[in-house]
């Protein structure tokens, strides 16, 4: 039996998509039998270098205002429906599953058309557009979030991690990862990541905590695009400050971070998985707002603290508070481990593999 999976876009659609792949391959499934489906941006690099088929198709999203490139929409819908349909028909694909975003819509159509049967992830606790349509068609609809606004029969299954991370141990990575970062034992470790997309605010922010005198705290930054001015900084600093332009081992930076500074994307579900502390800075890009309904269910259940960009100037003092407050993150620690489903990678594949079946 052959697979389908629809993701695209960025990290938090792509990554879960991944994750999804590597469990069918872990239940037996050979890789060659799961096609990707996307478009040009980084899952055209991210499928094919796991060792996957994929299958590109032009990709448009629509705009939430009156604009001439939405008339064009439809055109690229049916073109990329009838590319998938092929190539599903040839495949024999029975069962395929969208991430959400732009691809998801005529992955879905195509799916129906060729006999395959749909499912449908959503990554936010605020459904995308994309899924509430498909998720009429669909004959399994799964949650990140105990309640999904827009799909409230949604599975609540947890979304999709790679097994690093759904494995996660600090105990025994915290030491080999901090000595890989000259990081000091016995100080707090403030993380910080912010995302190819909108990571500026948070390291202007960041730069500006830092840039105010000696912290009582170590900080590992993921500085993104803005790798070599956040570099410049720290050195300037003087301070306890670790700059990476990017890290491909994320197990190893949860297991050195005692506290970690985000955006409220996909990696809050690593953050549950990885039982860590976080302070959540919802980006306003996307649709519906999603990142700050994401973080919203994290602060209830006590796991984090949600500061809008507006609120940065507060950083200081609110990491300050949290990383002197050992009690304080252990009892946020336990907060996110009661939110997490590390295995949702592994539930999904399960549940591909019987409606094939």
């Amino acid at each position: 039996m052959t697979f389908a999976i629809a993701a695209a876009g960025t990290g938090g659609h792509v990554y879960p998509g991944l994750a999804v792949g590597e469990a069918l391959v872990s239940l037996g499934v050979a890789p060659a039998d799961v096609l990707y489906i996307g478009g040009s941006r980084l899952e055209a690099t991210v499928y094919p270098r796991a060792g996957f088929p994929f299958l590109g198709v032009e990709l448009r999203g629509l705009k939430r205002r009156l604009a001439w490139s939405n008339l064009g929409i439809p055109r690229v819908v049916v073109r990329a429906v009838t590319t998938i349909r092929a190539e599903l028909e040839v495949r024999g694909t029975k069962a395929l599953l969208g991430l959400g975003g732009y691809v998801t819509v005529p992955a879905g159509l195509a799916a129906g058309r060729s006999g395959a049967r749909l499912a449908v992830a959503e990554q936010n606790a605020h459904a995308g557009l994309a899924n509430r349509l498909m998720s009429r068609r669909a004959v399994r609809v799964f949650g990140s979030f105990p309640e999904t606004k827009g799909l409230p029969d949604a599975d609540w299954v947890g979304n999709p991690i790679r097994r690093a991370l759904s494995d996660f141990d600090r105990e025994r990575l915290v030491g080999p990862a901090r000595r890989r970062w000259g990081l000091e034992a016995d100080s707090p470790v403030v993380g910080v990541f912010g995302g190819s997309l909108g990571a500026g605010a948070i390291n202007s922010a960041v730069e500006a905590m830092l840039g105010t005198g000696d912290v009582p705290f170590q900080v590992l930054h993921l500085a993104g695009h803005g790798f070599e001015a956040m570099e410049k900084a720290a050195r300037a600093s003087g301070g306890r400050w670790v700059v990476l332009d990017f890290c491909d081992d994320m197990e190893s930076f949860y297991a050195a971070c005692d506290l970690v500074i985000a955006r409220a994307g996909g990696s809050v579900a690593e953050l549950t998985a990885t039982a860590t502390p976080a302070v959540l800075v919802p980006g306003g890009f996307g649709s519906g707002g999603h990142q700050l309904a994401n973080a919203t269910v994290l602060e209830r259940a006590g796991a984090a603290i949600v500061v809008s960009e507006g609120r940065l100037g507060q950083l200081r003092q609110i990491v300050g508070e949290l990383a002197g407050d050992p009690a304080r993150r252990r009892a946020m620690a336990e907060a996110a481990s009661e939110l997490a489903r590390p295995d949702a990678a592994t539930v999904i594949a399960r549940s591909l593999m019987e409606m094939a079946s």
